[in-house]
């Protein structure tokens, strides 16, 4: 059965659902998984001491800031699924020129870095192939003009009944809603008058 499932693939459509542990599980069982991190679906330009410009060492597992000094591995926060690294000397931090700006911290620059970082990176590094980009446009034209219409236009954040049942006959109720909307926007009402 694994075989069968090889190379397949899943757009994640949900962003804020998708935590690192279950894209992990999914990773794991050879689906390929698009979707974007929280610093790529912001799109913003990284501030010049963001995390992602201290290089991480694997091997002696710490990071270099961009002053070249270490901040080492301190402990783990087994609640937040991260490891804390901590600038070996605060007085560092407080002598650097850019103090204030990396860190206003007195204790000195800190960083966190998840348990399982490097899904997070190959997932990113993943959704930025030209392959999985096509894939990702899909998405937006297949399922963002519906969910985008229910959810602004009909004022719908979420189904009123509970049950299978009852989210199934609202989620049909929704969809004949949008599919005549769509009717109307493409053909016109007298065309659709004539035909009926």
């Amino acid at each position: 059965m694994k075989s069968s499932r090889k190379n397949a693939i899943l757009p994640v459509l949900i962003l804020i659902y998708a935590t690192t542990d279950e894209l992990q599980k999914i990773d794991e069982q050879d689906i390929k998984v698009i979707v974007p991190s929280q610093r790529q679906a912001s799109r913003k330009e990284p501030k010049p001491f963001d995390k992602s410009n201290f290089q991480y060492d694997s091997k002696k597992d710490h990071y270099i800031c961009p002053e070249g000094h270490f901040l080492t591995y301190r402990r783990t926060n087994k609640r937040e699924q991260n490891k804390v690294y901590i600038i070996s000397e605060k007085t560092i931090c407080k002598q650097c020129p850019h103090w204030g700006v990396c860190t206003k911290s007195q204790q000195g620059r800190q960083i966190t870095r998840l348990i399982n970082e490097e899904v997070r990176q190959k997932l990113e590094a993943q959704y930025e192939q030209s392959e999985s980009q096509a894939i990702y446009k899909l998405r937006k034209e297949k399922a963002e003009l519906p969910f985008g219409h229910i959810k602004r236009n009909l004022k719908v954040d979420a189904f009123l009944l509970r049950g299978r049942d009852g989210v199934k006959a609202e989620a049909s109720l929704l969809a004949s809603c949008f599919n005549i909307r769509r009717m109307i926007s493409i053909i016109g009402i007298r065309a659709l008058i004539e035909k009926f």
